[in-house]
C-alpha cells in the first residue's frame, strides 16, 4: 500500500487531525467532522485510521539492534509522581562516559516511535533517555486513542517535575559526563522550553512546535536553543512573536527555523504529516546543533 501524505489530505481535514490529538475534540467530534471528507471507498473511520502512526511501517533503528545496549529504568522523582520509568539507549561499544539528550514524547506517552529516536540518537554516540509520562498511570498502553485518555488524566504540576527529576537523573548516571541537551516533540517541545526555564545548568534545548512558556520566564533561560516550526500550525506559531521577543530582551542565544508548508508534528514519520525532507533537514539541524553545545562541551 502505497504510503500517504499530508498532500492527500484536505487542509480542513488535516486541522481537524489536530485537534483530535490534542484533545480539543474526542474521536467522535473528529468522526462527525470528518464525514464530509468521506467518499467512495474511504469513510471517516477509515480516514481516522490512515491519518494514524504507523510505527512499524516508520521505525528506523531495531529494538534489538546489536550496536545499541537499551533498557528500562527506574528513577526517583519525590516531588512529583514519586516513581517514573523510562528507555535508556547508548552505544554498545561506547566507552567512558558520554553526552546525554534527554527525549521528550508527545501527549501519548512513551510510544515505539520515541523509542526509535532514543536509538537513533544513541547511534550518534549520545546516551539518550525517553521518560514515560504515564508511568505512574501504567505506561504506554499500546494503543494512541487510550494513550491520549490517559494522558488527560495526569497532574501536569506533577508530571513536570517528573520531567526535572529525569533531567537530573540522566545528568547525574555515573556513565555520563555530566552534559546535557533535551529535545521534544509538539507536547514534548513545550516541556523542552519549561525545562529550559527551570534548568540554569541545561546545556542545549531543542524544541518541535511546542509550545512557549510565559513570556516573563524568558529571563530565566541559560541553555541555547533551537527551535523548529511547522509552516502551517497556527495554534502554536501564534505565540512565538511574543516569545521571540522576549528571549531577545533576555539576551538568550536561540536559532529558530521555519518549514514552510508543513504540517504540526512533519518530523513523525509514522504518519502522513510526515515531510521527509523537511524532517531531515531539522534532524540534521538538531544533531549538529548537540554535537556542537554538548558533545564539544
Amino acid at each position: 500500500m502505497e504510503r500517504k501524505t499530508a498532500q492527500d489530505f484536505d487542509q480542513e481535514l488535516l486541522i481537524l487531525f489536530d485537534a483530535y490529538v490534542h484533545g480539543i475534540i474526542d474521536r467522535r467530534g473528529f468522526l462527525q467532522g470528518a464525514q464530509k471528507f468521506a467518499v467512495a471507498g474511504m469513510s471517516a473511520g477509515m480516514l481516522l485510521t490512515a491519518l494514524s502512526p504507523n510505527f512499524a511501517q516508520a521505525q528506523q533503528v531495531p529494538a534489538d539492534d546489536a550496536r545499541l545496549k537499551t533498557e528500562r529504568v527506574a528513577f526517583p522523582s519525590p516531588a512529583g509522581y514519586g516513581t517514573v520509568k523510562g528507555y535508556l539507549a547508548r552505544p554498545a561499544n561506547g566507552a567512558g562516559r558520554l553526552p546525554c539528550v534527554l527525549v521528550i514524547h508527545e501527549n501519548r506517552g512513551l510510544n515505539p516511535h520515541i523509542e526509535d529516536i532514543v536509538r537513533r540518537l544513541a547511534l550518534d554516540n549520545f546516551m539518550a533517555f525517553a521518560p514515560d509520562a504515564l508511568a505512574p498511570l501504567g505506561g504506554y498502553p499500546g494503543d494512541e486513542d487510550k494513550a491520549r485518555d490517559l494522558f488527560a488524566k495526569l497532574d501536569q504540576a506533577k508530571t513536570r517535575e517528573d520531567f526535572v527529576a529525569a533531567a537530573g537523573y540522566l545528568k547525574n548516571r555515573p556513565d555520563s559526563n555530566g552534559v546535557l541537551g533535551t529535545v521534544g516533540f509538539c507536547y514534548g517541545g513545550g516541556v523542552v522550553h519549561m525545562l529550559s526555564t527551570r534548568l540554569p545548568d541545561l546545556d542545549a534545548a531543542v524544541s518541535f512546535y511546542g509550545n512557549h512558556p510565559a513570556a516573563e520566564d524568558a529571563a530565566k533561560v541559560k541553555a541555547p536553543l533551537l527551535i523548529h516550526f511547522a509552516g502551517v500550525d497556527e495554534r502554536i506559531n501564534a505565540s512565538w512573536p511574543v516569545y521571540e521577543a522576549a528571549l531577545k530582551a533576555a539576551g538568550v542565544q536561540y536559532t529558530a527555523h521555519h518549514y514552510p508548508g508543513t504540517q504540526h508534528g512533519f518530523n513523525n514519520d509514522t504518519t502522513p504529516r510526515y515531510d521527509a525532507a523537511s524532517a531531515k533537514l531539522a534532524w540534521e539541524r538538531t544533531l549538529a546543533f548537540f554535537k556542537q553545545n554538548i558533545k564539544g562541551a
